[in-house]
């Protein structure tokens, strides 16, 4: 495991500094690796393609600006790439927040980063992106402050003290906002009649 990841620091120190000589292979790599990732929590936050789109290629853009700033021994490639990705979505997040803007969220199951299931029946596949659409929905009707708990808990996999370091709140409070988050969540939910119990 420990040679896994050393092989995997040296394989992000070796594309960044191939992407520092203006190797454009490089670059496309990282892009591949990682945009879906990005996409698919920027999508989290904005609930539209658009935006998402625009927020993935935003990050990108910073990503590739400030390469010089990545240090291998502070961690691997994918971590320094997603904290960089959640803290500017987070920005973006809590800006259109105090600033909102009348739009309607889009379709994401049409969107080409969506995954496909491989295998299993039509109509599972129609079901189960009807159930992540109402749980999008749900999501969406949480209060900002649970919301971002909850994204960055539950659907991005963040330790506690990883949201702690985004949010630069207190370990309690990020407790108290998911488990609150997830409550809500689960009622919203029911009165959706997504869930039963």
């Amino acid at each position: 495991m420990e040679a896994l990841k050393v092989a995997s620091e040296n394989n992000g120190a070796e594309l960044v500094r191939r992407c520092r000589a203006g190797d454009g292979a490089a670059w496309e790599e990282i892009v591949s690796l990682y945009s879906r990732r990005i996409f698919n929590l920027a999508y989290r936050f904005t609930s539209s393609l658009e935006a998402a789109e625009d927020l993935t290629q935003e990050v990108f853009i910073r990503i590739y600006r400030t390469l010089e700033q990545y240090d291998a021994k502070q961690g691997d490639l994918s971590n320094w790439l997603m904290r960089l990705a959640r803290n500017l979505i987070i920005d973006d997040y809590r800006h259109r927040q105090r600033n909102p803007q009348d739009s309607m969220a889009d379709d994401v199951e049409d969107h080409t980063f969506h995954l496909r299931s491989i295998g299993g029946s039509a109509q599972k596949e129609i079901e189960r992106k009807e159930l992540a659409a109402q749980v999008q929905d749900g999501i969406d009707k949480l209060p900002t402050d649970l919301r971002t708990c909850v994204i960055l808990r539950d659907i991005e996999e963040l330790s506690y003290q990883e949201i702690v370091d985004v949010l630069k709140i207190p370990e309690g409070t990020v407790k108290s906002r998911i488990n609150r988050g997830r409550i809500e969540l689960a009622k919203i939910l029911r009165r959706m009649r997504v869930v039963t119990i």
